[in-house]
C-alpha cells in the first residue's frame, strides 16, 4: 500500500490560524505514525497556550481507513461540533500518519453548533492545503541468499528497482540481505536470477 503523510520531522509541526467572528482557531498538524507523537504535539499545544478555551483534536495514527488506532475529542466543545469534523476532513484528505489539534481562543460571540463544526472542519481543510507530503510504501521483509560474488550486482540491482536492503547477514557460504520489498507488488526476482545466473536463493523468514 502507498500513501502520502505528512513531510515533517519527528516533534515538528505545522501551523495555521484562521478567525470566525472574533474566534481564533490555530490549528496544528504533525507526523503521528503512532499515537505517541499525536500525544506530544497536543502536549505542545496545551503547553504553548495553556489560557485556550479548547484543544480539540484528531488523529489517524496509521494508513488511511486505519479503524484501531484513530481518535478525535470535542475537549468540552457541545458534542460532534469540534472532534468529529476535524476527523471527516483528515479522513477526506487521504492522508495517513497524521495528528491534528486545533486550539481555541473563545471571541466572545457564540457560533452555535452548525458553525462550530463548520469553523473547525475549515480550520483543519486550510492548514492541510500548505502541509507539505510524501509518499510511504508498506513494505514486507524478503530474505534474499547470494553468494559474496554476487552481493554487489544484487544491490545494484535492488537500488534501480527502489527496493531497500534493511541488514546484511554474513556467513562462510555468503550473505542474506534482508530487503524491504514493496507489499501492493507481486514479488518477481527473475531478472535479478538471472543475472546472478541462479546463485540467488528466497528463503522462508
Amino acid at each position: 500500500m502507498r500513501y502520502p503523510v505528512p513531510d515533517l520531522l519527528p516533534g515538528a509541526w505545522r501551523e495555521s490560524e484562521l478567525e470566525v467572528d472574533k474566534s481564533r482557531f490555530i490549528t496544528w498538524l504533525c507526523h503521528a505514525p503512532d499515537v505517541t507523537a499525536f500525544e506530544s504535539l497536543l502536549a505542545e499545544a496545551q503547553r504553548r497556550h495553556p489560557g485556550a478555551s479548547h484543544h480539540c483534536t484528531a488523529f489517524i495514527a496509521g494508513p488511511p481507513g486505519e479503524q484501531a488506532a484513530i481518535g478525535f475529542s470535542d475537549d468540552g466543545e457541545p458534542g460532534g461540533t469540534a472532534g468529529r469534523p476535524m476527523y471527516r476532513v483528515l479522513e477526506g484528505s487521504g492522508l495517513g500518519q497524521v495528528g491534528c489539534v486545533v486550539t481555541r481562543y473563545f471571541g466572545g460571540k457564540k457560533l452555535g453548533t452548525g458553525g462550530l463544526a463548520r469553523a473547525y472542519a475549515q480550520a483543519v481543510a486550510q492548514a492541510l492545503e500548505c502541509l507539505p507530503r510524501r509518499q510511504v510504501v508498506e513494505r514486507n521483509a524478503l530474505l534474499l541468499k547470494v553468494d559474496f560474488a554476487g552481493e554487489a550486482e544484487a544491490r545494484a540491482w535492488l537500488v534501480e528497482h527502489h527496493v531497500p536492503v534493511e541488514a546484511a547477514d554474513y556467513a562462510a557460504e555468503g550473505v542474506v540481505l534482508t530487503v524491504g520489498w514493496p507489499s501492493d507488488t507481486p514479488v518477481d526476482l527473475g531478472e535479478l536470477e538471472s543475472r546472478l545466473r541462479g546463485r540467488l536463493t528466497l528463503l522462508d523468514e
